[in-house]
């Protein structure tokens, strides 16, 4: 269930820290859940698609669709809210709670995140 990155020495030799991410089990997408550690910066979908989460972005990745909406259950304080842009987008996913956000405007920072996946996105028949 555990996967880890290699992360880029910052100058100086110095190992930037990473944040733990982790993916609560999801039936289809991740049934075994996931514990990674992912590149602080980076956004939380591409950092996802890393790790073989087949996470939805219809838009590919620009905050125009709300396919790639997950749910922060913890670790949210760390992150830059979201703004106006994202929440309108917000608006269309299915399931929406407070603690929505969308990945693709998600860059991971901190020292760890929970994240939970939707059962279902906007686009209900997905192409397998």
């Amino acid at each position: 269930m555990t996967a880890s990155v290699q992360l880029s020495p910052a100058p100086h030799g110095v190992v930037k820290p990473g944040t733990e991410v982790t993916v609560l089990p999801h039936p289809d997408l991740c049934p075994e859940g996931l514990v990674f550690e992912a590149r602080n910066g980076r956004k939380l979908v591409d950092e996802l698609l890393a790790q073989g989460v087949a996470i939805e972005h219809a838009c590919e990745k620009v905050c125009a669709c709300a396919t790639c909406h997950v749910h922060v259950r913890s670790g949210a304080e760390f992150l830059v809210p979201a703004d106006d842009e994202e929440e309108d987008q917000l608006d269309d996913a299915w399931g929406l709670d407070a603690q929505s956000r969308l990945s693709c405007c998600v860059k991971v920072k901190g020292p760890a995140l929970v994240i939970e996946l939707p059962l279902y996105t906007k686009n209900h028949a997905r192409e397998k």
